[in-house]
């Protein structure tokens, strides 16, 4: 239960910096880079949940916090019916016009946690990095119960985005000049590590079994605009003060421009954590 109980602890520590409503806008101000620039998730492990989960292609699908639609997309292409819950009101009129297309998929403006307990309904619900913004003492039981018998949590995750090393070593005066916290980077094995702390709620939970977790290798290319714009997505930095934020990304960019990159490619992991109700 080692795992379940950090999560429990991170998510207080969340709750009593920040309200309710601060949570819910979280994402808000930064809404337009989000859908711009945070990546989409591999075709391969979308179809993948699909097979896992056995979804027939009357399928009704719960997403939690869709965000833009990252996910969503993805989903309702395959012709899934979809109701997503999205506490931000300016991500849910983004979700709406990407997925204006899709008559199957209904936009709720409401957090998992308030939202209307609609009991043994959906074949899966889906969540795209997004569970850990979910009370784990609500959202692994909630989960369940609205889960059809043998229906399947889905979650998606991408990590952060992480410049080649080189990048990075350029970058490392300015982080600690402007905000040493952040200058830290990632190794392929620490977003391992991570993705199983994720998973092992899961199965800590008690109320899933046949818990599976495969991950993606994934790489982007950005320009040095998208790429700060990335950045400013990423809640580190949309916890720093304005002015330091600004500071920082003024910094970045000059290293980058003084060193003649244009462009920065980025790797993570994406990975995909099924596994059906009790």
């Amino acid at each position: 239960m080692k795992d379940l109980e950090q999560r429990k602890s991170w998510y207080s520590q969340v709750a009593n910096i920040y309200t309710s409503q601060q949570r819910k806008n979280w994402y808000s101000e930064v809404a337009d880079a989000y859908n711009k620039t945070r990546p989409r998730y591999p075709q391969q492990l979308i179809h993948r949940a699909v097979e896992l989960a056995e979804l027939p292609q009357d399928a009704v699908i719960l997403e939690i916090g869709c965000g833009p639609g990252n996910a969503t997309v993805a989903f309702a292409q395959l012709g899934f019916t979809m109701v997503c819950l999205e506490p931000s009101q300016k991500l849910c009129k983004i979700v709406e016009q990407n997925c204006i297309q899709y008559p199957s998929v209904e936009i709720t403006n409401t957090s998992f946690e308030e939202w209307p307990l609609e009991p043994e309904k959906y074949h899966a619900v889906l969540a795209a990095t997004s569970f850990h913004w979910v009370s784990p003492e609500i959202g692994y039981a909630k989960a369940a119960d609205a889960l059809k018998a043998d229906g399947h949590l889905i979650l998606l995750w991408n990590m952060t985005p992480q410049p080649q090393y080189e990048v990075y070593a350029a970058f490392e005066e300015v982080y600690q000049h402007q905000a040493p916290a952040l200058g830290r980077y990632e190794e392929r094995e620490t977003q391992h590590k991570q993705i199983l702390r994720f998973g092992q709620g899961v199965i800590d939970s008690g109320l899933f079994k046949c818990f599976v977790s495969e991950e993606f290798p994934c790489e982007f290319t950005y320009s040095i605009d998208d790429y700060l714009t990335l950045l400013s997505t990423l809640s580190p930095y949309i916890a720093l003060e304005p002015q330091q934020r600004n500071a920082l990304f003024a910094g970045l960019k000059t290293v980058l421009e003084k060193n003649s990159i244009t462009n920065i490619s980025v790797s993570f992991l994406s990975a995909l954590q099924i596994a059906q109700k009790m």
